[in-house]
């Protein structure tokens, strides 16, 4: 069996993501190609401590890459000889190794202001899910996948609330259904289960579900309530010809999110996930304590919710420029004419 599908067969097992699964196999690919000598590959066994510091070394020096980037290589490095050939070569085959590292900077998350939020999401069109699935990120902190994957049945409209599964992590949560978004959401989940049943008329209507689950209730390829609340407009077929509908594109949704943002003129580089970080400040700011944002962003600690406390604005706290005061009362340039508060659509 080639190498790397070993490797994914080994990260199957143990539960991995199949995004962290593809990015394994680059990073092995890249480590393995580097590693020649004369121009033949080497077998992993071949390889040894002094060659994953070379090739550690050659992407912080040669290739710039960041801090996590970096970090992906290491533990794509050590998923390979701690569990796929640690039967051939042992645990201890690479010994250990010391390489330059990149160095990890600091920054501070990029975050809208209330107006540019509703710039953003009012340049969208009306009639595109798009909006809708920018609404949830800003409204519910969701992440873009988070948002992808919903499916009809993590819609509570009783009790007010959405269930996202399996997150980062592997772990549930629960996230406030804004009340603004519930009539839309119900409207659109009445579109998807239309879209489901003309398909299913048709000989289609299946869905791809979590491998434990497929073989355990196979009935519910076919249910309404396992079915996407934002579908993909492609509809693929397997290998028997049957029709599945899968999720849509994440890579869209940022994409309409950088139009939109071009449109409203903000200057800010606007990504789906500065929606959550917006999201988490402004409830912040809005006075609830850091461990309920903790718990609806399903942070792991606390430290990594502490982030956003420190782009809030603190009035408070707030420090007058020595210029403001040499030149007497402060006046705000930000309401002058000449000066816009958003940069020029183009």
């Amino acid at each position: 069996m080639p190498l790397l599908q070993r490797v994914a067969d080994v990260a199957l097992r143990r539960r991995l993501a199949r995004s962290t699964v593809e990015c394994y196999q680059a990073w092995i690919s890249d480590f393995l190609r580097l590693s020649r000598r004369d121009g033949r590959w080497r077998h992993p066994r071949d390889l040894v401590a002094a060659d994953v510091e070379a090739f550690l070394t050659h992407l912080a020096r040669d290739r710039k890459l960041s801090a996590s980037s970096q970090n992906q290589a290491v533990c794509a490095i050590v998923f390979l000889y701690k569990h796929v050939l640690v039967d051939e070569l042992g645990a201890d085959h690479l010994g250990r190794f010391h390489a330059e590292r990149s160095r990890r900077p600091v920054r501070v998350p990029t975050v809208l202001s209330a107006d540019e939020a509703r710039w953003i999401i009012e340049a969208i069109p009306p009639h595109s899910p798009h909006r809708l699935m920018v609404e949830l990120l800003y409204g519910a902190g969701l992440r873009v996948m988070e948002c992808c994957t919903l499916r009809l049945r993590d819609l509570d409209f009783e009790r007010g609330q959405i269930v996202i599964r399996a997150a980062k992590g592997e772990k549930d949560r629960l996230v406030m259904m804004p009340r603004s978004l519930c009539g839309r959401l119900v409207q659109q989940a009445r579109r998807v289960r239309a879209l489901h049943e003309r398909e299913v008329r048709r000989g289609g209507g299946f869905v791809p579900l979590p491998d434990a689950l497929a073989h355990k209730v196979p009935y519910a390829q076919r249910d309404w309530r396992w079915q996407f609340l934002f579908p993909s407009v492609c509809l693929r077929r397997d290998t028997q010809g049957r029709g599945f509908r899968w999720h849509g594109d994440a890579g869209g949704v940022d994409r309409a999110i950088r139009r939109a943002a071009i449109v409203a003129g903000v200057s800010k580089r606007v990504t789906a996930h500065t929606f959550r970080h917006s999201f988490a400040t402004h409830v912040l700011e809005a006075g609830y304590d850091v461990r309920q944002v903790q718990t609806l962003l399903g942070h792991a600690s606390l430290k990594t919710t502490m982030v956003y406390t420190h782009v809030m604005n603190k009035p408070a706290i707030a420090v007058v420029s020595p210029i403001d005061r040499m030149t007497g009362p402060a006046v705000d340039d930000r309401t002058s004419p000449s000066l816009p508060l958003r940069a020029r659509p183009r």
